[in-house]
């Protein structure tokens, strides 16, 4: 069996109630975003001077999630294929309320990252078990290819 596979099955134990799981498809994907957010928030003028190539366009949040997207290539090619369109979208609408939204970045996703681990937590209580990164913390990342693999199996696709 695959890595990746045995992640996913052993990440679907703790999943099994379908209003966790439900709780998850909206929770899961807010954390990812305001986990971009936050980062994204961080000042990154050193960054891109120590990249002159990136043209102002570096920043914190895009470099950690070159580094995360390796993790997944390392696991599944086309599911970090998922994950990179995924990580895209975030950073777009990162950017879009950065330079629109009259509440910084970094508070909007103070907001949606406290509410979506309150419902996160609650789902777990419904479901009756701890959260799977209790037990080894790279479940963090495997919750996001947890979802998008589902997205997969719908379309028919290997992942």
């Amino acid at each position: 069996m695959r890595k990746i596979d045995e992640l996913l099955l052993e990440y679907g134990h703790s999943h099994q109630n379908e209003t966790n799981k439900t709780i998850h498809w909206i929770c899961v994907p807010a954390i990812f975003f305001s986990i971009v957010g936050l980062v994204y928030s961080i000042p990154s003028e050193q960054l891109s001077t120590m990249l002159p190539f990136s043209q102002g366009f570096a920043n914190w949040a895009t470099l950690i999630l070159i580094l995360i997207l390796f993790y997944y290539a390392s696991l599944s090619l086309p599911l970090a294929l998922g994950m990179f369109f995924f990580s895209a979208l975030c950073l777009a609408l990162a950017n879009l309320i950065d330079l629109m939204s009259p509440i910084p970045l970094w508070a909007v996703s103070l907001i949606i990252f406290t509410l979506a681990w309150v419902f996160q937590f609650y789902g777990h209580k419904i479901e009756g078990r701890k959260p799977s990164f209790f037990k080894d913390i790279q479940f963090l990342l495997i919750g996001p290819a947890w979802l998008m693999h589902f997205i997969y199996k719908k379309l028919g696709l290997a992942y």
